[in-house]
């Protein structure tokens, strides 16, 4: 059986180059082990709407056997669920959250998590899938990507296509009971880093401009400021 994942996740927009290189620099002088671990140019896109008994018909035969379960769960049991497809590098990947607070699937500080590798299909045939159960794109993203193992975290540095650059301080637990007290732990380590966490209204704000023009940034380095 797949234990049940879930992600604790705390964002700061950093905006520009710069920032993001201080950023670097303050993990190597807190942590010398601080180092990328993975790195990678991403394609994510997101869906809205669907029928979750044709998701589940759809792409449960494209799904290990072992990792049913628990697509089945957060899929039929999650909050306000968010599906994406992805393509990270040469991988081709199925992602559904949930939301377990009271943030947002898409965007919040703690979710359950599903995310899976398709080998057999490309990201086409992917959304193909979804689009036949009745999903429609909400919008498509572009980011380069960074993960460094910083103490016991993850560190992800994106240059997003809208946002410019962000920061995403990460940690994956199996008892979603844990999230407060991890999302304390993350909030006390980006204050040692000397960023800000990036509000979840403002965060929302940024979302739905995106979504709204999301064809005029995706696969460009354009970017936008909402306050």
């Amino acid at each position: 059986m797949t234990s049940q994942q879930y992600e604790i996740e705390i964002k700061s927009l950093l905006g520009d180059e710069e920032k993001a290189t201080a950023l670097v620099a303050k993990m190597k002088e807190l942590d010398p082990e601080a180092k990328v671990f993975d790195e990678s140019i991403q394609l994510n896109h997101y869906f809205v709407g669907g029928d979750v008994e044709k998701i589940f018909t759809n792409i449960a035969p494209h799904i290990a056997p072992e990792k049913i379960e628990a697509f089945r769960k957060v899929l039929y049991e999650g909050k306000n669920i968010s599906v994406r497809t992805r393509k990270s590098n040469d991988k081709v990947l199925f992602v559904v959250k949930a939301s377990i607070d009271d943030t947002t699937s898409s965007n919040g500080t703690a979710r359950i998590e599903f995310e899976t590798e398709m080998p057999a299909l490309s990201l086409d045939a992917l959304d193909a899938l979804l689009l036949d159960a009745e999903c429609s794109y909400q919008a498509k993203w572009s980011r380069d990507r960074k993960e460094y193992a910083f103490k016991d975290i993850v560190v992800c540095i994106d240059h997003n296509a809208g946002y410019g650059y962000l920061a995403e301080l990460e940690k994956i637990v199996h008892n979603g009971e844990e999230a407060e007290a991890v999302k304390s732990d993350l909030r006390e380590i980006m204050q040692t880093l000397g960023i800000e966490e990036l509000s979840q209204d403002r965060l929302e704000r940024m979302f739905a401009h995106y979504n709204e023009h999301w064809s005029e940034y995706y696969g460009t380095d354009k970017t936008f400021t909402i306050l």
